[in-house]
Protein backbone atom coordinates (compact mmCIF):
# COMPACT_ATOMS: atom_id res chain seq x y z
CA UNK A 1 0.00 0.00 0.00
CA UNK A 2 1.39 3.32 -0.91
CA UNK A 3 1.09 6.29 1.29
CA UNK A 4 -1.18 9.15 0.52
CA UNK A 5 0.80 11.68 1.41
CA UNK A 6 3.70 11.39 -0.45
CA UNK A 7 4.49 12.40 -4.10
CA UNK A 8 3.91 10.03 -6.81
CA UNK A 9 6.59 10.11 -8.36
CA UNK A 10 10.39 11.63 -7.68
CA UNK A 11 10.88 15.00 -9.24
CA UNK A 12 11.73 19.03 -7.34
CA UNK A 13 11.95 22.27 -8.01
CA UNK A 14 15.79 22.81 -8.65
CA UNK A 15 15.51 26.60 -8.52
CA UNK A 16 13.46 26.78 -5.31
CA UNK A 17 15.28 23.62 -3.80
CA UNK A 18 18.98 25.48 -3.91
CA UNK A 19 17.81 28.55 -3.13
CA UNK A 20 16.60 27.56 -0.13
CA UNK A 21 19.47 25.04 0.77
CA UNK A 22 21.98 28.21 0.44
CA UNK A 23 19.62 30.62 3.04
CA UNK A 24 19.58 27.33 5.37
CA UNK A 25 23.05 27.11 5.21
CA UNK A 26 23.74 31.08 5.81
CA UNK A 27 21.61 31.04 8.43
CA UNK A 28 21.97 29.59 12.16
CA UNK A 29 19.31 27.28 12.47
CA UNK A 30 20.62 25.35 15.11
CA UNK A 31 20.00 28.60 17.47
CA UNK A 32 16.16 28.47 16.20
CA UNK A 33 16.20 25.04 16.93
CA UNK A 34 17.13 25.43 20.20
CA UNK A 35 14.87 28.51 21.29
CA UNK A 36 11.88 26.17 20.01
CA UNK A 37 13.51 23.13 21.74
CA UNK A 38 13.27 25.47 24.95
CA UNK A 39 10.06 26.63 24.70
CA UNK A 40 8.65 22.90 24.10
CA UNK A 41 8.89 22.29 27.84
CA UNK A 42 5.56 22.94 29.76
CA UNK A 43 6.60 24.37 32.41
CA UNK A 44 9.23 27.10 30.36
CA UNK A 45 6.00 27.60 28.29
CA UNK A 46 3.66 28.53 30.94
CA UNK A 47 6.73 30.45 32.04
CA UNK A 48 7.52 32.67 28.81
CA UNK A 49 3.68 33.04 28.70
CA UNK A 50 3.09 34.11 32.28
CA UNK A 51 6.32 37.00 31.33
CA UNK A 52 4.41 37.81 27.98
CA UNK A 53 1.26 38.85 29.84
CA UNK A 54 3.20 40.89 32.00
CA UNK A 55 6.28 43.11 31.74
CA UNK A 56 8.06 41.42 34.27
CA UNK A 57 7.76 38.75 37.03
CA UNK A 58 9.63 38.32 40.01
CA UNK A 59 11.05 34.33 40.85
CA UNK A 60 8.60 34.35 43.63
CA UNK A 61 5.63 35.24 41.66
CA UNK A 62 6.62 32.58 38.59
CA UNK A 63 7.01 29.74 41.22
CA UNK A 64 3.65 30.57 42.64
CA UNK A 65 2.31 30.64 39.01
CA UNK A 66 3.80 27.03 38.06
CA UNK A 67 2.99 25.86 41.71
CA UNK A 68 6.71 24.79 42.16
CA UNK A 69 9.75 26.13 44.43
CA UNK A 70 11.97 28.88 43.71
CA UNK A 71 14.78 26.89 43.31
CA UNK A 72 12.78 25.09 40.24
CA UNK A 73 11.14 28.37 38.90
CA UNK A 74 14.78 29.80 38.88
CA UNK A 75 15.98 26.96 37.19
CA UNK A 76 13.67 27.40 34.18
CA UNK A 77 14.32 30.77 34.41
CA UNK A 78 18.17 30.91 33.98
CA UNK A 79 17.42 28.14 31.08
CA UNK A 80 15.23 30.60 29.58
CA UNK A 81 17.48 33.32 29.80
CA UNK A 82 20.87 31.29 28.54
CA UNK A 83 19.06 30.72 25.67
CA UNK A 84 18.01 34.51 24.95
CA UNK A 85 14.63 34.43 25.79
CA UNK A 86 14.65 36.03 28.80
CA UNK A 87 16.42 38.78 31.05
CA UNK A 88 16.64 39.78 34.55
CA UNK A 89 17.27 42.24 37.11
CA UNK A 90 18.07 42.19 40.93
CA UNK A 91 16.34 44.76 43.01
CA UNK A 92 17.58 44.21 46.52
CA UNK A 93 16.96 41.09 47.24
CA UNK A 94 14.73 40.08 44.57
CA UNK A 95 15.13 39.00 41.22
CA UNK A 96 12.94 39.91 38.42
CA UNK A 97 12.44 38.56 34.92
CA UNK A 98 11.00 40.06 31.66
CA UNK A 99 11.03 38.66 28.18
CA UNK A 100 14.25 39.32 26.25
CA UNK A 101 12.43 41.40 23.30
CA UNK A 102 9.30 41.59 21.90
CA UNK A 103 10.16 39.26 19.58
CA UNK A 104 9.86 36.80 22.20
CA UNK A 105 6.50 37.73 23.30
CA UNK A 106 5.39 37.66 19.42
CA UNK A 107 6.29 34.59 19.27
CA UNK A 108 4.74 33.39 22.40
CA UNK A 109 1.55 35.31 21.49
CA UNK A 110 1.05 34.14 18.08
CA UNK A 111 1.49 30.13 19.45
CA UNK A 112 -1.43 30.99 22.18
CA UNK A 113 -3.69 32.29 19.27
CA UNK A 114 -3.13 29.35 17.16
CA UNK A 115 -3.85 27.04 20.01
CA UNK A 116 -6.97 29.20 20.35
CA UNK A 117 -8.27 29.05 16.60
CA UNK A 118 -7.73 25.22 16.90
CA UNK A 119 -9.81 24.64 20.02
CA UNK A 120 -12.01 26.95 17.70
CA UNK A 121 -12.63 29.43 20.67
Amino acid sequence: MTPKDQCEIFCYDEEKVNRLKETIIAEDMQHMARMFKALADDTRMKIAYSLSQEDELCVCDVAHIIGATTATASHHLRLLRNMGLAKYRKEGKLVFYSLDDDHIKQLILIAYEHKQEEKGE
